[in-house]
This record gives structure tokens, C-alpha cells and sequence, in this order.
């Protein structure tokens, strides 16, 4: 499930303003993206390093009235104000509005090396208040995303969730969003200033939607791979297909519901080894140990005609391999051959109907092929507390009240993830075997050899730290903790 922010979705307009009606690229804040150089790998143990960056979402930024700075064009006053925002000319409000850049510690995101931290909490001299953080992989142009084509590939990153109690949502994710950002003549500021979001969830409350305000509650939606979603007691991983390719329109509440005629599997493919009856897996002091660092290897493993055939997850600590967990007391797997990862067959006996109406695995995959845009955010939920994915009985053991973000704010404010070594490439080809147990089929691994240089990046200030080999998670981590 997607980070609920407002983001500018991409919307159809039936008319094509011209650059005189764009939206405005603010001149008051610079924007300087946080560098996190990542890695593209090969089966051959070479990792190349690609000098990547991030960037926020657009709406997570101050966009403001060119006339006054200090009216927000995001607010009821300004959409509702005819002078400033005519709702029978989209293009005039566009053009009295311009989006800033963003000092991105003041939102809680902290790049150091190949390593970010997202914080949900920041101390305003007062009280904590909540960021919650989305940012987006942008290309080593850094006008554009990062596309990753992950069938047939793996994505490997390395997490700490030690800090996230119960409630916390700490998210990396796949979404097939333009890789441009949707730049258009009324949207000149693209993926560089953090424009052109979609999900499954065809969100319909964005204010504005890639340059123009959203005046008809349509909402945009693409296919959506969640890679991770988790804190320290559970984790899931789920992918939710459309019916479309790319990010489309939906205009309507049954088009962007749940269900048919929906245009977007909302609901998803998810596993969740607590919820299949595995409490004893993931989490604190277990098997995989969420209180120490760890890696996630994502796998999608493909069949003899090429199609997305099973996405499977491996977990790397201590230099051991452990592939999911297969164990399950859930009957409906009894009549299929359940290995713990997510295939057709597993989507049918969870009764995945959405997904599997709108492409299923192969599906999934075809967007996987066309390339998708890699996402980081760190949310919680005041509207159910994020039960569905940690609250029991079914789905982890929090109860009903501890992830409330009153509660979380009041009692650990200081709450934060950090994703770290972000490598992607062909299967085998993202971590190294040595001291773990070879498995059979597609978990094995060369050692991997790279050359890179290291760079902080603090507040948009870019210091040159380290230049050699890139040693993985451990070294991330010392390095932080003497920083």
C-alpha cells in the first residue's frame, strides 16, 4: 500500500496550455538532491556505480501564489478564490503558482554515502511534528527517474527497521510511473522537482495533478510492486496490477475503487509470514532479527516464455542466506506447492481476485519489463493504526492501540529507517554467497567487486569521504554510528 500523501498525479486535459500558463519553477529555495549513488550488477560479480540522487514528492514541497508567497496553491483558499484560481481556466491558476525547492533535512530525509535515513518526527523547538517522508530514485541526469526493468532480475537493499514500533509503515517500492516526472509545456519542472506520482491506490485527493489543479477528483493510477512494507514486529510484500500500462486516468469512484469495473488492484498479492502462521520468523530476537541490520533480496524469476512465474524473497544477516519461510497453517495452501514466495497459484488460493483480473503475475511482470520507478517513504496511520499489516491476530502481534501515532509521537518521536546499499541486477548477481548456505535454484551469488567514490550528502552540501571498495552493509553502519 502506497504512501497516502498528496502527490500530482497525471491527469488528461483536453487542452494544451501554453508555457506562458505553466506552472512557475520557484526561485525563493534551490533544490539540491541528496546523493545515493547505487549499483547495477552483473552475473559476472561487477557492480557498476550509478551516481544517483533523490528527490521528494512535488506537493511535499512549498507551492505557493507568485503574487504571495506565504498562500499555499495546494489550499481551499487559493482553489477556491476565482481571482487567483479561475476553475473555468486550469491554466490560470497554473500560472499564478511556482513550486520551490526543498531543504530536505527539514522533511526528515538524510543521505550519507550510499545510505538514507527517513525520519517521521522533527523537533520544531516546540513540539515533534509529523514529515513522513517520500522520496523518488532519480537518474544520474537528475531531471529524470531511475528506471529499473527488473524481470528476470533481483533488487537487493539493505534495511534497518530497529527504531519502527508497531504503526510504522517503512516502504520501498516499484511504481510505473513516467520517467520524465509527466514534464509537459504545463509542467516544466518533471521528475527533478518530484512531479508525476501514481500507485494502485488511484488516490482522488490530490489538489493538483502535474501542473494543473485537480478540479474533478480524478485520480491517477499505475501498476504498484511493494518491495517492502514493515516496521520491527512484521513485514509484507505485495504486488497490485491495473488495467492499463504506464500512469492513467480515472475519473470516477467505481473506476478507482475497489472491485470491478475498478481499474486498479488495490487490495494486491500480499505475504505476510504472520498472518500464513509463522509469528516466530521476523521480528525482535528471531529467526530473521529485526533489531539488528539486514538485507532484502527481491527476486522476480520468470518461465519458459519469459512471463513473470514467482517473486521470491531472501533475507541476508550475519552472512547467512535464509530464504522465506515456507512454514504455514493457512488451509488454503494445502493443495498447492507453496515455497514462500508469491506465484499464481498462491494469488488464487489467497483469492486474489482483483489482482488476478487485472493481469496477475504476468502482468506484474509486463510493468517490471517496461521499467518502474523506485520509491522510499516512512508513514503511520491515524485512521486504522496500520492493523493490516502488524496488528493481531492476524497480521503481527501488536494490539490494538500501539500504533497510534498520538501514542508513537508521545513515547518514541525519535522513530526512523534507513535503506542503504541499493543494488539491482541479473539473478544472483547483488550479494555475495561468502559465509552463507547455497541454496539450490536462484539464491546463489558471486562475490561482488566494485570501485565507487562515497560522498555525503547533508543538507545539499556534497563532502568526498571515502573512495575504494564499496564493503557493504556493515561498513554503512560503522560509518553512521561514528559520524
Amino acid at each position: 500500500m502506497a504512501t497516502p500523501l498528496f502527490a500530482p498525479f497525471l491527469i488528461l486535459l483536453l487542452f494544451s496550455p501554453s508555457s506562458a500558463h505553466a506552472q512557475q519553477i520557484g526561485t525563493l529555495t534551490p533544490e539540491l538532491h541528496p546523493r545515493f549513488p547505487t549499483q547495477q550488477c552483473t552475473s559476472s560479480g561487477i557492480c557498476t556505480t550509478k551516481q544517483t540522487s533523490l528527490v521528494t514528492d512535488a506537493l511535499s514541497r512549498h507551492f505557493h501564489s507568485i503574487s504571495d508567497p506565504s498562500v499555499s496553491c495546494a489550499s481551499a483558499d487559493f482553489l477556491s478564490n476565482p481571482s487567483l484560481c479561475d476553475p473555468n481556466d486550469p491554466a490560470s491558476c497554473a500560472a499564478n503558482c511556482a513550486l520551490e525547492g526543498i531543504e530536505y533535512g527539514g522533511i526528515g530525509v538524510s543521505a550519507v554515502g550510499s545510505a538514507v535515513t527517513l525520519r517521521q518526527y522533527l523537533f520544531d523547538g516546540v513540539e515533534y511534528r509529523a514529515v513522513s517522508p517520500r522520496v523518488y530514485l532519480l537518474a544520474e541526469d537528475g531531471e529524470n527517474y531511475e528506471p529499473l526493468a527488473l524481470l528476470g532480475q533481483e533488487l537487493a537493499v539493505d534495511v534497518d527497521v530497529s527504531g519502527l514500533p508497531c504503526g510504522m509503515n517503512s516502504a520501498v517500492y516499484l511504481s510505473e510511473m513516467d520517467l520524465s516526472g509527466s514534464r509537459s509545456e504545463s509542467n516544466p519542472a518533471g521528475a527533478g522537482y518530484g512531479t508525476g506520482y501514481c500507485d494502485a491506490q488511484c488516490f482522488r485527493t490530490a489538489p493538483w495533478i502535474n501542473g494543473m489543479p485537480n478540479l474533478n477528483s480524478s485520480g491517477a493510477c499505475c501498476n504498484e510492486m511493494d518491495i517492502w512494507e514493515a516496521n520491527s514486529r512484521a513485514n509484507s510484500f505485495t504486488p497490485h496490477t491495473c488495467s492499463s500500462p504506464g500512469s492513467f486516468l480515472c475519473s470516477s469512484e467505481a473506476e478507482c475503487g475497489k472491485g470491478a469495473p475498478g481499474v486498479c488492484d488495490k487490495d494486491g498479492c500480499g505475504l505476510n509470514t504472520f498472518n500464513l502462521g509463522s509469528p516466530s520468523f521476523y521480528g525482535l530476537g528471531l529467526d530473521i532479527d529485526s533489531s539488528n541490520p539486514f538485507t532484502i533480496v527481491t527476486q522476480f524469476l520468470t518461465n519458459d516464455a519469459g512471463e513473470l512465474s514467482e517473486i521470491k524473497r531472501l533475507y541476508i544477516q550475519n552472512g547467512q542466506v535464509t530464504p522465506n519461510t515456507a512454514e504455514t497453517t493457512d488451509s488454503r495452501f494445502d493443495g498447492i506447492s507453496y515455497e514462500g514466495s508469491i506465484t499464481e497459484d498462491f494469488c488464487a488460493a489467497k483469492n486474489s481476485s482483483d489482482y488476478l483480473r487485472l493481469g496477475g503475475m504476468k502482468g506484474m511482470g509486463e510493468a517490471l519489463a517496461r521499467g518502474m520507478v523506485l520509491v522510499f517513504s516512512l508513514w503511520n496511520s491515524e485512521g486504522d493504526f496500520m492493523s493490516w499489516l502488524d496488528g493481531l491476530p492476524s497480521n503481527g502481534p501488536c494490539n490494538a492501540t500501539e500504533g497510534d501515532p498520538a501514542l508513537i509521537r508521545a513515547q518514541v518521536p525519535d522513530v526512523s529507517v534507513t535503506f542503504s546499499n541499493v543494488r539491482w541486477g541479473e539473478i544472483g548477481s547483488t550479494f555475495s554467497m561468502s559465509g552463507g548456505v547455497k541454496e539450490e535454484g536462484a539464491v546463489t551469488g558471486p562475490d561482488i567487486v566494485t570501485d565507487a567514490a562515497v560522498a555525503v550528502e547533508n543538507r545539499g552540501t556534497r563532502v568526498n569521504v571515502v573512495t575504494g571498495p564499496v564493503l557493504g552493509l556493515a561498513v554503512i553502519f560503522a560509518f553512521m554510528a561514528s559520524a
